[in-house]
C-alpha cells in the first residue's frame, strides 16, 4: 500500500485536495476528524486537557468547547504546545491503527490529511508529501467564511502555524490553490494519475 501525505496551513485547501483524491478512489485518514474524536466526552485526553486548562474549557454538557480552547491556545504559543503535547499521542496512535487496518484490507492507496506534519504518525509513514499553499488573503477569506471567526481570530490561527516556506521544505509536490475548485480538481487529477502510474 502506498501512503500519500497531504498537508498545508489552515485555509490552504488541503482537505479539499484530500476530498478530490477520495473521489478518485483513495482511502482517506483525516487527522482533524480523529482529533475531534479523541477529545470527546469521557476520553482520557479530555481529562488531561481539563487538568491542564481547567473546567472553563468545557461546555455545559461536559464536552470540549473548541471555541474557548481555541481562544486560549491560538494566542499563547506555550499553551498551544501543551495542548498538542496532550492530544498528539492519542491522534498518532489512532492514525497508526487506521493505517494498519487499511494495510490488512489490502488498500492500494491511503491518504493522510494532516494539518501539522509531525515526524511520528506522518513523515515516518508516508511515501510522498503534497503541500497545499494559497495566498494569505485567499486563506483569510476562506477561513472567515467557513469558520465564522473574526479577522483577529483568523490572524492568530495563521500566525500560530508553520509558514508556507516551512511547509514547502518537506514537500515532494506543491499544489497552489488560488483559483476555483474546478481548477484545483484538474491539478489534483493530473498529479494523482502521475502518482499512480509513477
Amino acid at each position: 500500500m502506498k501512503i500519500l501525505g497531504i498537508t498545508g496551513g489552515i485555509g490552504s485547501g488541503k482537505s479539499t485536495v484530500a476530498r478530490i483524491i477520495y473521489d478518485l478512489g483513495a482511502r482517506i485518514i483525516n487527522a482533524d476528524r480523529i482529533a475531534r474524536r479523541v477529545v470527546r466526552r469521557g476520553a482520557l485526553s479530555l481529562e488531561e486537557i481539563k487538568k491542564e486548562f481547567g473546567e472553563g474549557i468545557l461546555t455545559e454538557k461536559g464536552s470540549l468547547d473548541r471555541k474557548k480552547i481555541g481562544s486560549i491556545v491560538f494566542k499563547v504559543p506555550e499553551k498551544r504546545r501543551k495542548l498538542e503535547e496532550i492530544t498528539h499521542k492519542y491522534i498518532i496512535a489512532e492514525i497508526y491503527r487506521k493505517v494498519a487496518r487499511l494495510k490488512s484490507e489490502e488498500a492500494e492507496l491511503a491518504v493522510l490529511d494532516v494539518p501539522i506534519p509531525v515526524k511520528n504518525g506522518f513523515l515516518d509513514i508516508v511515501d510522498e508529501v503534497w503541500v497545499v499553499v494559497a495566498d494569505r488573503k485567499k486563506r483569510i477569506d476562506r477561513i472567515v467564511k467557513r469558520n465564522g471567526l473574526s479577522y483577529d481570530e483568523v490572524i492568530n490561527r495563521l500566525e500560530s502555524q508553520m509558514s508556507d516556506e516551512e511547509y514547502m521544505k518537506i514537500a515532494d509536490r506543491v499544489i497552489e490553490n488560488n483559483g476555483t475548485v474546478e481548477e484545483l480538481e484538474k491539478k489534483v487529477a493530473k498529479l494523482f494519475v502521475r502518482q499512480k502510474t509513477g
